[in-house]
């Protein structure tokens, strides 16, 4: 792979991932989704800063009009989502459906390229044995974005770089200097680019969802305070809930069909299993027996062990060793051995 095209997005991650490249010897194209109007990272000022770390490198710069794409696989799903009572999870499904797969097939249709790069920390390996790519948390455990990658097929991670996943965040910062780049200093993004540019979630999703006043009620069902839309909660939740109590709170249920938000006592929210759909398995091949292995829930929490029984059609149960907090429908579940990203899908209940 020789020339490649890499994903900017105006941060300093993609534009070292770009420099980097680059300085290999790669032949380098700079390419930019432009996803939605607005100030977040990925469109109108990382436009900008995209464009200038193309010109810094001597590089042409592509900007692909993505606005449909995102709007019908981003915006309609989180809606339609939050709508329902779960949780989505929005950035594995860009990385599938909006970002990786239609760059590849950009890269090479148009332009000619071998394959794509990106600024995620996250590495491929090739399994000469299995004869297939593997998918391994990045160096630096802090940034490790693996968890939102498990949607990959085989086919995008063959024609995938990952320049940064031997580095630390530190490593970017510090090449970012050398290289004189522009974004060397640039802030890192803590949010949604969604929330980037409405200024909050639930800004975003009451313009799509029309307010609706509910019950806040515990796990006896006794009305605790109102609500204005069970689109404004998610499982797990002890901030902002709007009643009162003696002990914390925590949003352990939502449902829909009551319009109700039910919260309870941090142990009351422990769940002993649950079900995932839609697995992706993209370091082995779907098991046909129970595995033992460890699972990450949220992009931020531990991986945990579990076991994993297999319940076909791409669909699985896990039981985990001891309950665990905050399960919800509609985020990922991502197995792992160790530092190898077998799979993962969507929690279903």
């Amino acid at each position: 792979m020789k020339k490649v095209v890499v994903g900017l997005s105006g941060g300093v991650d993609s534009s070292v991932a770009a420099a980097t490249l680059h300085h290999q010897g790669y032949e380098v194209i700079g390419l930019t989704l432009w996803l939605m109007k607005g100030k977040g990272q990925c469109c109108s000022e990382g436009m900008v800063d995209a464009a200038f770390i193309c010109e810094q490198l001597g590089i042409s710069h592509h900007i692909v009009d993505s606005r449909d794409v995102f709007q019908a696989y981003i915006i309609d799903y989180l809606v339609s989502g939050y709508e329902s009572g779960i949780t989505p999870l929005p950035c594995s499904q860009c990385n599938k459906a909006v970002k990786f797969g239609p760059m590849l097939d950009y890269s090479k249709q148009k332009l000619g390229c071998d394959g794509i790069a990106t600024g995620h920390y996250a590495r491929i390996r090739y399994d000469e044995n299995t004869q297939r790519y593997q998918l391994l948390r990045a160096i630096d455990r802090n940034k490790d974005q693996s968890y939102f990658l498990y949607d990959l097929s085989q086919d995008v991670l063959g024609g995938t770089l990952f320049p940064l996943g031997e580095y630390t965040k530190e490593e970017t910062r510090r090449i970012a200097t050398e290289f004189g780049l522009k974004t060397a200093e640039k802030p890192e993004s803590q949010d949604l680019c969604l929330i980037e540019a409405h200024g909050s979630m639930k800004t975003f999703l009451d313009q799509y969802i029309q307010q609706k006043e509910g019950d806040i009620v515990d796990m006896e069902g006794k009305i605790l305070g109102k609500h204005q839309g069970i689109h404004h909660y998610t499982i797990g939740q002890r901030k902002g809930l709007g009643v009162a109590a003696a002990e914390p709170l925590y949003v352990v249920k939502l449902d829909p069909i009551m319009n109700q938000v039910i919260v309870g006592k941090r142990d009351s929210g422990g769940r002993s299993d649950c079900t995932v759909g839609r697995m992706n398995w993209v370091s082995i091949l779907e098991p046909v027996t129970p595995i033992r292995v460890q699972v990450q829930v949220r992009y931020r929490s531990s991986a945990v062990a579990v076991n994993v029984i297999p319940l076909g059609d791409n669909r699985l149960q896990l039981l985990f060793d001891d309950p665990q907090f905050g399960i919800t429908p509609g985020q990922a579940a991502v197995l792992y051995d160790g530092e190898v990203l077998l799979g993962g899908g969507i929690i279903e209940k």
